[in-house]
């Protein structure tokens, strides 16, 4: 049996199994999770993958997190249905790890078990004030926007304030900030939620603040998803023109970094572009740098609620070439707001029986190997457990970079499977998916497969053209698996 390349790099015990192929289990269905599923596809013609995610629809946040004005990003949902479709791959949705089945009992069920389920959480700032009402992070208002199930009940606040503070001026608080401005007759013809549209619909904002701690050579987005916010119709651009004075400093960090160099040049650009003043009903947008929040102000005529945020002035140091960080310079002043949208990182959860650095938010990993410690001994690995994506290296990158990632990961397992490092794990024949589903259905775990995810999205494309959008999407746990029974 050719599985993994020439017979004799197999440990012999293994490559006679011919009855039973190596089996993958995948907890994840996100680009990460597909990306690993594709390589080991490709790369082991005999194994047999399972892609598990508690959601019942896959995809992560291709579905959930790609704003809803930007469906040629959607468009790798193709690449990834064809995965779903291969005979040897199977998604399963609807199935929690941790809840619906222990990390230990996947381990014992599969030869090889690859982590790949992103992050669900958020990091704090840890300032006073930030359990206000009125305060979300960015990551529950764009799976409010999306659709995403557990977002659904967020019901932000946009009709008692017409200002907003975005921290962060990251790419995903360029969504943010777009999804608030942009004309809403623009945003309806896309995949956005029914719900979040009629809020827009009816939103009072009209001044949105994007603050960072930095300058703008530092400013952490990209220079596509920059252009797009600044070319939003009709959209006062505020920038001050002591924030774009440059230092040698900055000058450094500039030629070593193009992206960067184009960041400045097309934030200079607005700023030299826009009127002094917004014409009456203008929409504004609001780039305010070297600034940090110190704690969050609570409204005196709502008590519990938001009503600004206390700012610290920031300034640069270096701490190597062409590297600077801000310090608090100890000057202060306040920016009123009714709504706060923190964008300063999403954070990835522990599972139990899972090796953790609490303080990275990352599972320790040396290229995809999960150590058993956060020592980064190589001598201490778990075998047969793998990490990809945003849980292997932080909540950074595009969805392409998921792609190199998962080749690394796919690759330490190759190697792994070579150099007879899964002697152990894979020496003997293991249930697999099959098992998962004994399981499974003796927990009466609900399990959605694909087959069930295409009459979701058969049901959503249909709603949608109702509306001339691309799909009307379910946005409730109840409307997803009755869908998916239909």
């Amino acid at each position: 049996m050719a599985m993994f390349g020439a017979r004799k790099l197999l440990p012999r015990s293994f490559s006679t199994l011919s009855s039973s192929p190596l089996r993958v289990c995948i907890v994840g269905s996100g680009p990460a999770g597909f990306y690993t599923a594709e390589k080991m596809l490709k790369t082991h013609p005999g194994s047999e993958i399972a892609i598990i995610d508690r959601l019942p629809t896959p995809y992560g946040l291709v579905r959930s997190g790609v704003a809803p004005d930007h469906p040629e990003t959607k468009n790798v949902i193709n690449q990834f249905s064809r995965v779903a479709q291969n005979g040897r791959c199977s998604f399963l949705g609807n199935v929690t790890l941790g809840f619906s089945v222990s990390l230990g009992e996947l381990r014992e069920l599969f030869h090889v078990v690859v982590l790949a389920y992103g992050a669900e959480s958020d990091r704090v700032l840890g300032i006073p004030g930030e359990d206000l009402q009125g305060i979300h992070s960015a990551r529950e208002f764009v799976w409010w926007y999306n659709g995403h199930p557990d977002g659904r009940n967020l019901d932000p606040d946009l009709k008692s304030t017409d200002t907003a503070v975005i921290l962060g001026q990251g790419n995903v608080a360029l969504d943010v900030a777009r999804i608030l401005l942009r004309p809403t007759s623009e945003l309806a013809t896309t995949d956005i939620a029914c719900h979040a549209l009629t809020a827009l619909e009816q939103s009072c904002i009209r001044k949105v603040y994007l603050v960072g701690r930095r300058g703008p050579v530092q400013a952490a987005c990209t220079a596509k998803e920059l252009r797009e916010v600044l070319g939003i119709k009709d959209l006062h651009i505020h920038i001050k023109e002591e924030d774009l004075k440059i230092t040698a400093a900055d000058e450094e960090e500039m030629k070593n970094s193009r992206i960067h160099r184009r960041i400045y040049e097309l934030l200079s650009k607005a700023a030299v572009a826009g009127h002094s003043q917004p014409s009456s009903g203008q929409r504004e947008l609001h780039f305010v740098f070297f600034r940090q929040p110190d704690r969050f102000l609570e409204s005196y005529d709502t008590k519990g609620y938001v009503s600004g945020v206390h700012l610290e002035k920031t300034a640069l140091k270096g701490i190597g070439p062409g590297k600077q960080i801000a310090m608090g310079t100890g000057q202060f002043k306040d920016l009123s707001c009714g709504i706060v949208l923190k964008s300063i990182g999403y954070k990835s959860v522990q599972v139990d029986g899972l090796p953790f650095d609490n303080q990275k938010g990352v599972v320790p990993n040396i290229k995809g190997r999960v150590l058993s410690d956060n020592s980064k001994d190589p001598s201490l690995p778990e075998n047969g457990l793998y990490v990809c994506g945003w849980l292997k290296r932080g909540p950074t990158g595009i969805i392409a970079t998921n792609l190199y990632c998962a080749e690394e990961t796919v690759s330490s397992i190759s190697e792994d499977l070579k150099q007879g490092v899964l002697a152990s794990t894979v020496s003997k024949p293991k249930p697999g998916r099959d098992g998962l589903l004994q399981i499974l259905d003796n927990r009466n775990v609900r399990v959605i497969p694909f087959s069930a995810w295409e009459r979701i999205d058969e049901e959503e494309k249909r709603l949608g053209s109702l509306r001339n959008k691309p799909r009307e999407k379910l946005t409730t746990w109840e409307e997803l698996l009755k869908a998916a029974s239909v």
